[in-house]
């Protein structure tokens, strides 16, 4: 790596918080059935993964700054819901864990 890119990564590194972050963001406990794949985190997002359940994906990300949406704390954000209650995507708290897993798990089911 150059010089130029290093002081640009070490920038975007600080600006961030990814130091802060990586301290904060709590573990996960999911399903043995799911694979999990961890992507760069693009637009705005501070972390990225995708969930896999046979041929179903749900994307999830972490925006600490209400960069993509508006929840006024740390977030998680799941996409797709399918739900016909909602007219938004599912969203909750960055260390509420357990609903994400559960949420991840309801969607799931209504995509089956």
């Amino acid at each position: 790596m150059d010089f130029d890119n290093a002081m640009l990564r070490s920038k975007i590194e600080r600006n961030e918080e990814w130091d802060k972050w990586s301290k904060e963001i709590p573990f996960i406990n999911f399903d043995k059935e799911w694979s999990i794949k961890i992507i760069p985190p693009f637009a705005g997002a501070i972390a990225r993964f995708v969930v896999k359940d046979g041929e179903n994906i749900i994307s999830v990300y972490l925006d600490c700054y209400d960069n993509l949406g508006c929840f006024g704390s740390p977030y998680w954000e799941m996409y797709p819901r399918t739900y016909e209650d909602y007219e938004d995507v599912y969203r909750t708290g960055m260390k509420d864990v357990d609903d994400l897993i559960e949420n991840i798990r309801d969607q799931f089911t209504k995509m089956k």
